[in-house]
């Protein structure tokens, strides 16, 4: 399918479970967006997302360009290197190739962009994450009237919660929240690695794979280490990025891309995906 990350404060975050404190690091990764199954009923949807609702104060009036006024003749489209804290993939690799190779054949310009400094906006990343506001997890659950979860029961089989809960329990017990100066230095680093990203894309899009592997089979993600990076990158830099499948593999499971704009320019993303829809045909029945 198709998937729409909006532009910082253009969708409320109203209803959007956790909740982050408004003013918090969190509460500028954070967006809603739509999904869809038709590259052209992305805009359509978001319009009628966007706009204040009058209970989410990041939210803004802010206007949405129409993607047919987008031309590809002539557009930037950069190609990240050396963006990757783990391998990738060669055959998600392989169809962001394809995807920019079918932008170049209709008029777009290609260029390719070191992102050396990947490794480090993880770590931004996962600060700006912890620096909600909210309580933790744990915390959370023992509100709704459950046991606490101690470490022992973290680790051992059986139990109220699943193994994905236990793992993440885990996680969260283990490394917890950086100390408060270091949290403040990590912080401000990750807002000016936004502001970078900003500057480099322009009016121009950048490719980027989705994940580190093709999708997992259904019931295949438990106990397999999940690495967000390919993401992370672009939550951090709070720019607009549409996901656009690029077909099936031999297995039957979705390759795709994403593609990135800058803030504000979430018709320019779509307008791109819109055209790799067209030519590899956008959604597919999966197989049976």
């Amino acid at each position: 399918m198709f998937g729409h990350k909006p532009s910082l404060g253009l969708v409320p975050l109203t209803g959007m479970y956790p909740v982050a404190e408004p003013g918090s690091a969190t509460s500028q990764l954070l967006v809603n967006g739509p999904l869809a199954r038709r590259a052209e009923d992305l805009i359509g949807v978001l319009r009628v997302l966007a706009g204040p609702d009058g209970e989410d104060p990041l939210a803004v009036e802010t206007p949405l360009g129409d993607p047919a006024d987008v031309s590809l003749e002539g557009m930037r489209v950069l190609i990240s290197e050396r963006a990757f804290v783990t391998p990738i993939h060669r055959r998600l690799l392989a169809a962001r190739e394809r995807a920019a190779g079918a932008l170049a054949a209709g008029g777009a310009k290609l260029e390719r962009l070191r992102m050396g400094d990947a490794l480090r906006a993880a770590e931004y990343y996962v600060t700006a994450l912890s620096d909600s506001g909210a309580a933790s997890t744990a915390a959370l659950l023992a509100a709704e009237g459950l046991d606490p979860v101690g470490l022992r029961a973290m680790l051992r089989r059986g139990g109220p919660h699943t193994r994905a809960m236990r793992v993440f329990l885990f996680v969260e017990r283990i490394f917890g929240r950086p100390p408060a100066r270091r949290a403040r230095r990590a912080i401000a680093a990750g807002e000016a690695y936004a502001r970078e990203l900003a500057d480099t894309l322009g009016d121009g899009v950048l490719l980027h794979p989705p994940l580190r592997d093709i999708a997992p089979r259904h019931g295949r993600t438990i106990g397999r280490m999940w690495w967000p990076h390919p993401m992370l990158l672009f939550n951090l830099g709070r720019v607009p990025v549409t996901q656009v499948p690029l077909g099936l593999n031999r297995a039957g499971l979705p390759l795709g891309v994403q593609v990135v704009a800058g803030p504000g320019r979430d018709h320019v993303s779509i307008r791109v995906a819109q055209e790799l829809e067209r030519v590899f045909g956008g959604w597919v029945p999966p197989a049976r």
